[in-house]
């Protein structure tokens, strides 16, 4: 009788294949590149050598793990590795001696364990800790508020912070937001030549300018997951990988940032918005309109981890910010069985009160879509022909699409029809531009 092990060595004792060795390396570098790049960063002073090193232990794993098996520390083999290939760049570079005597001091005491042997080239302590336990949280602290600091675009924030702190490479980030590659490397590369040149230190901010700057760090988690929930362009309606990566990026912040209530109102809008993913596309992707969406699919763990999440945000802010505001909305949404149940005068209170707070042309044409489902379409007419004549909308298909809405709610088919065809014009997604040309075609 045969089997799969006649003719060589058992099972046990064969080395792991390539594959399995290159499996294992993507799942520690999904998991924990926040942390390892964080570190490196704080060890190097230098995000493109901290980047460079840990990317050279990388693939130096691939080899190795295929032939030795996997290390009982994975995390400190690939930073013990990565540091001591910091340590050969710093010997090349002559006027940072100083520097290298700094990173190769601990190195040479056997501070770090490689895990199931020391990585080549120096000695360690089986059993050491990857690095000190007591600095780990504030590296993947630092490095969330160095990707989104100031000194940065918008756009290079994002970019940035799914690079080094998501550990998405170019190619996945341009995919999510239909961009060219060498236009994201262009954008990374450039941020942290900013970084360098604005001589920001790779440390955790002082708590008070940590405060000061909490509010950027949420607002380009806010838009990555906003691009994933609904992207602006091509022909996919949701980008499900981008809005799950921003949460995951918001729960690490709510872990490191327990007491910041928008933290926990920003968590719990991404948790019930995302809770209806599973019914807003159908079969062959093509949008599902919130009022034919089979319910029953909605993500109910979902909702009660954002529900939790907002009780939070209420507990600990004398008010709910605007993330927690847009997060109640989301709830009345979530705790509605129908469209014609939901409590809509309740959220057109809520659009109210965040637009006290938050004031923007999009709270308002959203108030406006309230209003009429509330039962008042002409108010909502006249709200959104003020923002057409105040022109604050200009070039968005989110106007015209509503002003369609609700002209057809009031009868004005001909009117309706044009406005409808206007904003699938403009419309850059395939999925959303078919459901406006189908409104349009069923006015017709």
């Amino acid at each position: 009788m045969t089997g799969p092990d006649v003719g060589g060595p058992p099972a046990a004792d064969r080395p792991p294949s390539a594959d399995a060795a290159r499996r294992a390396v993507e799942a520690v570098w999904r998991i924990e590149s926040s942390r390892i790049v964080g570190a490196l960063a704080r060890y190097t002073g230098d995000f493109e050598l901290a980047e460079d090193v840990a990317q050279e232990a990388l693939a130096e794993a691939l080899d190795s793990w295929a032939r030795d098996g996997l290390p009982a520390q994975p995390v400190g083999w690939l930073l013990a590795t990565a540091r001591r290939r910091a340590i050969d760049a710093f010997r090349r570079r002559s006027a940072l001696h100083e520097r290298h005597a700094l990173l190769a001091a601990p190195l040479a005491e056997g501070e770090f364990s490689s895990g199931a042997g020391a990585a080549p080239g120096g000695p360690g302590r089986a059993g050491d800790a990857p690095w000190d336990p007591d600095r780990i949280d504030d590296d993947v602290l630092a490095l969330m508020f160095i990707s989104c600091h100031p000194v940065l675009s918008p756009d290079a924030r994002v970019a940035l912070t799914l690079r080094v702190v998501g550990g998405l490479s170019s190619e996945e980030i341009a995919r999510a937001f239909i961009v060219p590659t060498p236009t994201v490397q262009a954008r990374i590369t450039r941020a942290k030549k900013t970084i360098a040149a604005a001589g920001v230190p790779f440390e955790l901010p002082p708590a008070d300018e940590r405060h000061a700057r909490l509010g950027g760090v949420l607002s380009v988690l806010y838009v990555i997951f906003t691009e994933g929930s609904t992207a602006t362009a091509g022909d996919r309606l949701l980008r499900p990988d981008l809005a799950y990566e921003a949460i995951r990026l918001n729960r690490m912040l709510a872990a490191l940032q327990p007491d910041e209530p928008e933290v926990h109102g920003l968590l719990a809008l991404c948790e019930l918005t995302a809770a209806r993913f599973p019914a807003r596309t159908g079969p062959d992707g093509e949008a599902v309109l919130l009022e034919d969406q089979d319910r029953r699919l909605w993500d109910r763990s979902a909702i009660r981890r954002g529900r939790a999440a907002l009780a939070r945000a209420a507990t600990l802010g004398r008010g709910l910010g605007p993330y927690g505001l847009q997060a109640s909305i989301a709830a009345c949404h979530a705790s509605a069985p129908s469209v014609a149940e939901t409590d809509w005068e309740r959220i057109v209170l809520l659009y109210e009160a965040l637009g006290r707070i938050a004031p923007s042309p999009v709270v308002e044409l959203n108030r406006a879509v309230a209003l009429a489902m509330a039962g008042s379409p002409q108010r909502a007419l006249d709200l959104v022909d003020e923002l057409v004549v105040s022109d604050r909308l200009a070039g968005s298909h989110l106007l015209p699409s509503v002003r369609g809405e609700l002209l057809a709610r009031l009868g004005r088919t001909a009117e309706a029809r044009t406005e409808l065809e206007l904003a699938a014009r403009l419309c850059r997604n395939e999925r959303e531009r078919e459901v406006l040309h189908r409104k349009a075609a069923d006015l017709g």
